[in-house]
């Protein structure tokens, strides 16, 4: 789903260099940035904006009533509301990540995690701020993920559903406690998304869309997932990928990119990096060990 962020528009109208974007399917964008000597001016966007600094940052000022600010560095962010606008100035080369989304991402996020409807939510706005929480999303998984590896999809979805679970909590006026849940799902639940996910490996997959198949939330059906299996909805998923190619490897000679499609990976090559990484072998490799 690709959706009008104008941040986006504001950025690529200075200096700012897009080194990469991703549109989630929930609405929800990624961008990567980077820029060095520059004024930058950002008027009201309509939406939400989380950045995290990751490389660099400190020659980075931001403009006061007062004056000019610093305080940038990596792991700093900056989360800026929907009506705010700033003014910066960039006199040294850093890299730095945006999370974009609206206040329906918000609501229902709330909604579908506490079973609350949060009337009047509104955004703080912080800046040049510490998150280790925020830090370790970004770090982990949203800034160290291949976006254009299909077999990411799920995990990326997974971890900005616990960002905007944690925005909300921390970063609005509602101070809600965290949501303990309890057990797992009921065995026709899990046998539902079993065959789900075994009927749909070849495509890219979201915590959504199998949250939706035993209608739960997202952050309800990846806990409760993990009860009932020991694994990550992710987890589970990359290693039924990486079994149907194991069968296939062995008891055929379909060319690595057919396997690769029919797994649910982007290219023969993100095939052969996750299976490299999960058994000690490529492909090809263990293709000759089983023939």
């Amino acid at each position: 789903m690709s959706t009008t962020y104008q941040m986006l528009q504001h950025l690529q109208q200075s200096k700012t260099q897009l080194l990469d974007r991703l549109d989630l399917d929930s609405g929800i964008s990624l961008a990567s940035w980077a820029n060095d000597d520059d004024l930058v001016v950002i008027q009201p966007t309509g939406h939400h904006t989380l950045s995290l600094y990751l490389n660099h940052g400190e020659r980075t000022y931001f403009k006061t009533p007062n004056g000019w600010r610093d305080g940038g560095g990596p792991d700093r962010l900056c989360l800026m509301p929907k009506d705010y606008s700033s003014t910066w100035n960039v006199l040294d080369s850093f890299e730095f990540m945006h999370c974009y989304f609206h206040d329906e991402h918000l609501r229902r996020t709330a909604e579908q995690t506490w079973d609350k409807s949060p009337t009047g939510l509104s955004v703080d706005e912080h800046i040049f701020a510490d998150d280790a929480k925020i830090s370790s999303l970004y770090r982990h998984y949203l800034a160290s993920l291949d976006w254009h590896d299909n077999a990411n999809r799920l995990l990326l979805s997974s971890a900005t559903c616990l960002l905007l679970t944690h925005l909300v909590r921390h970063y609005t006026q509602f101070r809600w406690q965290p949501v303990v849940v309890k057990g797992g799902l009921a065995p026709h639940q899990l046998s539902r998304v079993k065959a789900y996910i075994d009927t749909h490996l070849e495509q890219a997959l979201t915590i959504n869309e199998l949250a939706e198949q035993v209608h739960l939330s997202d952050y309800h059906f990846a806990r409760m997932f993990k009860h009932s299996t020991g694994q990550s909805p992710h987890q589970y998923v990359l290693q039924q990928r990486l079994l149907r190619a194991q069968h296939i490897l062995k008891h055929s000679q379909v060319p690595l990119t057919q396997i690769a499609q029919h797994c649910g990976f982007s290219s023969s090559s993100h095939f052969t990096h996750r299976f490299r990484q999960a058994l000690g072998v490529t492909p090809s490799k263990y293709r000759e060990r089983m023939h």
